[in-house]
């Protein structure tokens, strides 16, 4: 494996007179893996330790939505444009079949994508994310922090992990890997963050009907879905509802964690996730 992930480059592919950005690596066998990225992420909000673990038995593939980093473009703001754009993100790069990973409002779009287009997802990965009209987080200090223009790290610390000293110490670590690489993405506008907030208001309005879940029984693929156990951005409950509702789906949620818990533990999570994939 030549490329990894701080120097994969980054390349372009046009849909409907967009570009969106993309960076793909790693070792060309089966099926790659596709990761959707958290309210205001771009390609550079992931960590190296993971992607690059992943690219070692398989392509991985970063990508920025339209008008967010490093793309082009009119930010969307339902999480339907979204999935939309990333299947044909998916197509336009001559891939017949992902597998899906979304990450916090990555995990709306990437229910949204196996829901209108199933063909395209072999298996689903849900991390820190929520659902459809699902239960809201009742911690009012994220209103606060989530829409600062510029995050300290203090403020990542409280919203991504853990509130012991070693989830402290492994938020740190995960920061100075995250900046690892020299030429990284542009960050993301306000209107694009604006048209995510829309997205989200519109997402959080359940379906009708006895059960507003029921929508996620159409999803048939294996899918792993992963919290830590007191999620502040996305209450940690609606993993629960993905597992219970989702009829192949396994849940896990990792200790003295929060909203980024594959971050906190990188490796526990790469074993896991490679034991998924690879099954």
């Amino acid at each position: 494996m030549s490329d990894t992930h701080v120097t994969a480059p980054t390349q372009y592919v046009e849909v409907d007179g967009d570009r969106f950005a993309y960076r793909r690596w790693g070792k060309p066998s089966g099926v790659p893996i596709f990761l959707v990225q958290h309210f205001r992420g771009g390609m550079d909000h992931w960590d190296p330790l993971l992607t690059d673990g992943l690219a070692e038995g398989r392509e991985v593939i970063l990508f920025d939505g339209r008008g967010l980093a490093s793309s082009s473009g009119t930010p969307r703001n339902r999480m339907e444009d979204m999935a939309d754009d990333i299947a044909a993100v998916i197509r336009a790069l001559g891939l017949e079949q992902v597998d899906l990973l979304g990450f916090s409002i990555g995990g709306y779009q990437a229910q949204e994508v196996v829901l209108r287009h199933p063909q395209l997802v072999r298996k689903l990965l849900l991390l820190g994310t929520g659902l459809r009209g699902g239960d809201p987080t009742t911690d009012p200090k994220v209103y606060e922090l989530a829409p600062k223009p510029d995050l300290t790290m203090e403020d990542f610390l409280f919203l991504f992990f853990g509130r012991s000293e070693a989830a402290i110490e492994a938020g740190r670590a995960f920061w100075e890997r995250r900046h690892q690489r020299a030429d990284q993405d542009p960050p993301i506008p306000l209107e694009a963050a604006q048209a995510q907030l829309e997205a989200l208001g519109a997402y959080a309005e359940p379906l009708p009907g006895e059960n507003p879940y029921a929508h996620l029984n159409a999803i048939t693929q294996p899918t792993l879905v992963l919290n830590g156990v007191n999620d502040v951005m996305i209450a940690s409950i609606n993993s629960w509802h993905l597992a219970q509702n989702i009829p192949n789906a396994q849940l896990l949620i990792y200790p003295d964690a929060g909203h980024g818990a594959q971050f906190q533990y990188p490796e526990r999570f790469l074993q896991h996730a490679l034991q998924f994939l690879d099954e």
